[in-house]
């Protein structure tokens, strides 16, 4: 038996005042070193379970194509610690907020980390441009579906 891993992003911009933007959906390359953390993470799970901590979004500029030997994003601009859920049916959902003045650019790519710096790179996704204005607030989200 096997498990496999899909990741899918959500991105919504917002203006000041609260309206939508624009919106993005695309899929994601799980990268070898975030299935390799998985693997440990259920070898660890029976003792340490506090030590999963794959819940650090991050936004950054580089366009270049995500590849599974990824191990961060090509530019980094902003990381957030996201609020994790186990949204249904195997999915696990990590969403974060980019507050006005925090990841000020054409953001393009998309990433989940292991720690709120450095760490493993759990997934990547690079989408058209959204520009991020320093009053804009930027909501991202990921599902991870085991199955």
């Amino acid at each position: 038996m096997s498990i496999n891993l899909k990741g899918e992003w959500c991105i919504r911009l917002y203006g000041a005042p609260g309206e939508l933007k624009e919106e993005r959906k695309g899929t994601n390359v799980i990268t070898d070193v975030g299935k390799s953390f998985v693997a440990e993470f259920l070898d660890s799970a029976a003792t340490a379970a506090a030590t999963f901590t794959m819940r650090y979004c991050a936004i950054g500029t580089d366009g270049t194509a995500e590849n599974a030997n990824n191990t961060a994003l090509g530019t980094e601009l902003a990381r957030q610690t996201g609020v994790v859920t186990n949204a249904a049916n195997a999915i696990y959902r990590v969403e974060a907020t980019f507050a006005s003045g925090l990841g000020t650019g054409a953001i393009v790519e998309y990433g989940v980390f292991s720690s709120s710096t450095g760490g493993t790179l759990f997934n990547r996704d690079v989408e058209a441009t959204i520009n991020k204005g320093a009053n804009d607030t930027l909501i991202v989200s990921t599902d991870i579906t085991v199955g």
